[in-house]
């Protein structure tokens, strides 16, 4: 029992005295690190590591899951929480919202400001700044084809097919005849190809249609490809720019649950300059050093930020 004599005022106070140590040792805990996560590509682990390091480097613990899963694995794992931070395209907002046929997908400034729109309301995920590169499914060209002919844009290929112009293509199955592939480039454009000028291939890899266009296999001089693929500088390619947004745009941008964002107000600013930085041909090349040079993904990382002035 309590001695007689100490007042309950006295007892309280003592009580708050002695809880003063665990008081300041839970005010001293640290917050549990950012998880960020990334896609199993190329593309998304350099990316998710870039932004990593961005953070450790203004003081923020980081958890890395990187190559953690597909889309559908890393949009349930944020939704649930269980990640925190993750590159993703402003177009697969599409299909996360069951709004495919929405034109907006189609135009870069209309599909992130509609992505960001949705996801902040219904979801407290918010989406920085995108990167001004397009990872979206697109037409290559042999860089002397390009330069021989005129092209530039696919309405230079329209043209140039109209003039019967050298011109095969090799792509998948998928691509030729999938409605939002091909066919809707030629909607788009007014163009036709005929089988003749069709090489189809086996399974989706860029890879392979890239090199069947690098090598003339066939007589091949065109390939499908995606926007950013690392391979289009080393094999000497042009992506022909998609005017009139037949595609639906991919652009990448960091996607942050809205309480981490609190937690840490700055992280938009942290990460706009990295994606400001990620023009097509500076995500192709950053791309091109690791699966066409062979340098390891963090060293690629780290370079880049560095050159950026990011990296204290």
């Amino acid at each position: 029992m309590p001695h007689p004599r100490l007042s309950r005022r006295a007892l309280a106070g003592l009580a708050a005295t002695l809880g003063l140590p665990a008081a300041r040792a839970m005010a001293r805990t640290p917050p549990p690190p950012v998880v960020v996560a990334s896609k199993l590509d190329t593309e998304g682990a350099l990316l998710g590591e870039m932004m990593a390091r961005i953070l450790e480097a203004r003081g923020t613990a980081v958890r890395r899951r990187l190559q953690l899963g597909p889309t559908r694995i890393l949009r349930q794992a944020i939704l649930a929480g269980e990640i925190d931070l993750y590159p993703e395209y402003t177009g697969n907002g599409a299909f996360f919202f069951q709004m495919e046929t929405d034109p907006d997908w189609h135009d870069a400034a209309r599909a992130a400001e509609k992505v960001r729109q949705l996801d902040a309301a219904r979801n407290r995920l918010l989406w920085l700044r995108p990167a001004a590169a397009n990872n979206t499914w697109a037409i290559a060209v042999r860089r002397d084809l390009a330069r021989q002919a005129g092209l530039r844009t696919l309405e230079d290929l329209a043209r140039h097919l109209a003039a019967r112009g050298s011109f095969r293509l090799a792509a998948s199955a998928e691509f030729v005849e999938s409605p939002a592939a091909l066919p809707s480039f030629q909607k788009a454009y007014g163009f036709t190809l005929p089988p003749e000028r069709l090489l189809v291939l086996p399974g989706g890899d860029t890879a392979v249609t890239m090199r069947a266009a690098a090598e003339g296999l066939n007589g091949v001089n065109a390939a499908m490809v995606y926007g950013t693929d690392g391979a289009i500088q080393a094999l000497d390619l042009v992506v022909l720019e998609d005017t009139k947004g037949a595609q639906v745009v991919y652009q990448p941008a960091p996607v942050v649950r809205q309480e981490i964002a609190e937690r840490l107000p700055g992280i938009g600013n942290w990460m706009e300059p990295l994606f400001a930085s990620l023009t097509l041909e500076a995500l192709q090349g950053l791309n091109a050093r690791v699966v066409v040079e062979g340098q390891p993904l963090a060293q690629v990382a780290e370079a880049h930020l560095r050159g950026l002035g990011l990296l204290r």
